[in-house]
């Protein structure tokens, strides 16, 4: 008779058939190629499995409280930054992403790990919740798993697990402003503590201009805004960006993709696979549970593979599709690309995904005024002619503008370019009339000279077939009114405007 595995091996297998596909979707966007998404994913998962090891023997010893860490999936993409930082301390950096790297020589990268009062709201609020409540609300939020399957992952009746999520989003709220309150902050940022926990508990509530002009300018007060924020869609966001940072919102766009592709395959029902193995004896057991483990990892192949696959569906995919007209957050580029060749007139080999350092820290060249778009070219994709131009001769390309989600001091927008001719390399220019200000872009490297927007290809989107398309995403600041951009061109030429 074969041995069984031991209760260790057996939760090993399990962590690994619901959290690796996570794993190396994050490290694929923190390096530079397959081999060292691979080889970055392996070490953070062993170092990932170590931390919970350590957490559970605590917890059994009474010398831990399993509530005082995160859930395994965010615990294991920490993991992987660190595993990141250590690579570049260790002269192992050119494997990492050029925009990573930046970051993680960054203040920003330097929360993370320095004083515990000083750290993002959001780790800190998750860190807080009893462990049961933090797996459920990353998994419904972060992972965008459909409740009812989180319900019977967790063990949860899901007749009620939506009203659970929703108490449990309450308690994150109240453990982040209690967080917000033991920061140290100065006295500006203090003054304006107690007003921003009353805005953002209402979605009808406006926000005074002198708080909005106060979020523009301090991080640590705009990240304590979104954690408190439940209503608008944005807690995905702010957990991403407070417990993961550099990649937070790709890594949500690659989630939400990945749920999508694992509901269509029909992933097993844990819960009813479980009551089918009690019936049929111990030694069905352990096949039957071999064999779902070995249909978990098929398909949480299947979807990670998908997600880390380029936007690029067909007219007729996208039109079969419930959420056609959706504008993805990012993408972040092919599954687990091989090493890009990098000339030496390239600033990047391959960009990141949104939570990039800031615009004036971003490559790009300098723009050329009287000409401001003459050169590069984007991603491939699905095929559609773009527009007539008005004068009768087909326009070089036609461009659509999609605003993604606005708040009173930001907002967060797609361009998508449909291009007549094939392209090896590109350049986007636009032009705000309203005084916007781009402050972070993935998918393309930024340049703004006053209110003209330059968006250069990264190496790793540069061509684009005839009648394809290109597409990047952006953050941007505004005031008063927000217009959307006009006099978009691509490579120099006129585009029209759908």
């Amino acid at each position: 008779m074969p041995d069984l595995p031991s209760p260790q091996d057996a939760t090993e297998a399990a962590l690994f058939s619901e959290c690796w596909d996570a794993v190396l979707s994050y490290a694929d966007l923190c390096t530079a190629g397959s081999t060292a998404a691979a080889e970055l994913a392996r070490e953070a998962f062993a170092q990932g499995i170590g931390e919970l090891r350590a957490a559970e023997t605590g917890a059994a010893r009474g010398t831990g409280r399993r509530s005082s860490r995160l859930p395994r999936i965010p615990l294991l993409l920490t993991a992987v930054r660190s595993t990141a930082a250590a690579w570049e301390e260790a002269g192992r950096g050119h494997k990492l992403d050029p925009d990573l790297r930046l970051w993680l020589h960054s203040d920003q990268a330097a929360r993370y790990t320095g004083p515990p009062l000083q750290r993002p709201v959001a780790v800190r609020g998750l860190r807080d919740l009893q462990q049961a409540d933090a797996e459920l609300l990353w998994l419904a939020e972060a992972e965008a798993l459909p409740l009812p399957l989180v319900a019977r992952r967790l063990g949860l009746d899901p007749a009620t697990a939506a009203d659970e999520l929703a108490q449990v989003s309450r308690l994150f709220r109240d453990r982040c402003h209690r967080n917000h309150l033991d920061s140290p902050m100065d006295a500006e940022c203090r003054s304006y503590a107690r007003l921003l926990d009353a805005v953002t508990r209402s979605p009808a509530a406006d926000t005074p201009d002198d708080l909005s002009r106060h979020l523009a300018t301090c991080h640590p007060c705009a990240e304590a805004a979104a954690c408190l924020r439940l209503h608008g869609g944005g807690l995905p966001g702010a957990l991403a960006g407070g417990v993961i940072g550099w990649g937070g919102l790709a890594y949500l766009e690659r989630r939400r993709r990945a749920a999508e592709v694992r509901l269509g395959a029909g992933r097993p029902d844990r819960a009813d696979a479980d009551t089918d193995d009690a019936a049929h004896g111990p030694g069905r057991d352990h096949v039957a549970r071999n064999a779902l483990l070995v249909a978990a990892v098929l398909v949480s192949a299947l979807a990670l593979a998908v997600s880390l696959m380029p936007f690029g569906d067909t007219a007729e995919e996208r039109a079969a599709r419930p959420d056609a007209d959706r504008q993805p957050v990012a993408d972040p580029g092919p599954s687990l690309p091989s090493a890009p060749t990098v000339s030496a007139d390239d600033a990047s080999p391959r960009s990141p995904a949104p939570a990039k350092p800031s615009a004036q820290d971003t490559p790009g060249g300098t723009p050329d005024r009287k000409n401001p778009d003459p050169e590069p070219q984007g991603t491939s994709s699905a095929t559609a002619a773009p527009g007539i131009t008005g004068r009768g001769a087909p326009a070089a390309c036609r461009v659509d503008y999609d605003l993604v989600n606005q708040w009173p001091d930001g907002f967060q927008a797609t361009v998508t370019v449909t291009t007549r001719e094939p392209l090896d390399s590109w350049r986007v220019g636009f032009t705000f009339e309203d005084g916007q200000q781009v402050t972070q872009m993935w998918d393309a490297s930024v340049r703004q000279d006053g209110s003209h927007v330059a968006a250069t290809a990264a190496d790793y989107n540069r061509t684009v077939a005839a009648g394809g398309k290109l597409a990047f995403g952006f953050l941007a600041s505004w005031r008063g009114t927000n217009a959307p951009p006009s006099g978009f061109t691509l490579n120099g030429r006129t585009c029209v405007h759908s």
